[in-house]
């Protein structure tokens, strides 16, 4: 179930340098498909489809930054980078960055949700 005011309530009070960054992914992802859902956990916002998806992880100031879980068999590109344990980073740090890359983002979003179809 998508908590969006829980997120809303959350990004609303949160002091970071790059707020406005993590408010358009957020929309980036969320605009992928309708069947994506958000909600507050591991202390920031979080996407899910069938699964944890990917967090931002806000103690990052210098950049906005999303943790993809299970991003075994996703094309880093330019927008991710190879994590332990299976997971990815995809760090934004302006929203130039955000705007040239938010299509190879959603492009990674829909390559993780045809991975979980398949699982």
């Amino acid at each position: 179930m998508s908590n969006k005011k829980k997120v809303d309530e959350f990004l609303e009070k949160l002091d970071h340098p790059l707020k406005k960054e993590m408010a358009a992914l957020r929309d980036v992802i969320m605009k992928a498909s309708p069947e994506i859902t958000e909600d507050v956990k591991w202390g920031g916002p979080s996407f899910y489809y069938k699964g944890d998806m990917a967090t931002f992880g806000p103690r990052v100031k210098d950049a906005a930054v999303l943790v993809f879980h299970k991003a075994e068999g996703l094309g880093a590109g330019e927008v991710l980078e190879p994590a332990s344990k299976g997971k990815a980073y995809a760090k934004f740090r302006s929203m130039a960055e955000v705007e040239a890359k938010s299509d190879d983002l959603q492009t990674i979003v829909r390559q993780w949700m045809q991975l979980m179809d398949k699982s």
